[in-house]
């Protein structure tokens, strides 16, 4: 039981460093520190998928449930509901560079919002005007 709870919680934290990994450039619009902890992590996100490797919490995990005494995925909610976005079926080299090119677009574009926004800021500030 324990085994499998802390697979169930590897599974809930691995998918949101992926979250974070595709959506964290837009935190950086309000808290402009967090570029310091989303920068390295949305590059590892997008070198995972474009080398088509395989992030090591994924092996950790599989050993947390054999562990357990696993032989496969049960059917807890976690299993079912999170499990799929994580390893969708199908998944292909040509996908996984798809979708590291989808990290690196998503995150060019929030990122060049926030320089954009902070450029036009700082050039209303020298001008004077709020």
């Amino acid at each position: 039981m324990t085994y499998r709870l802390a697979a169930d919680l590897l599974v809930l934290l691995h998918l949101g460093f992926v979250v974070f990994v595709v959506v964290g450039g837009f935190l950086v619009w309000r808290w402009p520190r967090v570029a310091w902890a989303h920068l390295p992590a949305a590059a590892w996100g997008a070198w995972i998928e474009l080398s088509a490797g395989i992030c090591p919490l994924t092996p950790l995990e599989n050993r947390l449930r054999v562990a357990g005494g696993e032989a496969g995925y049960a059917t807890s909610f976690v299993e079912h509901y999170v499990m799929p976005v994580l390893y969708p079926v199908g998944l292909t080299p040509a996908l996984q560079a798809w979708l590291g090119a989808g990290v690196i677009a998503v995150n060019t574009l929030a990122y060049g919002v926030w320089l954009w926004r902070r450029r036009v800021s700082r050039s209303a500030r020298a001008a004077g005007t709020p």
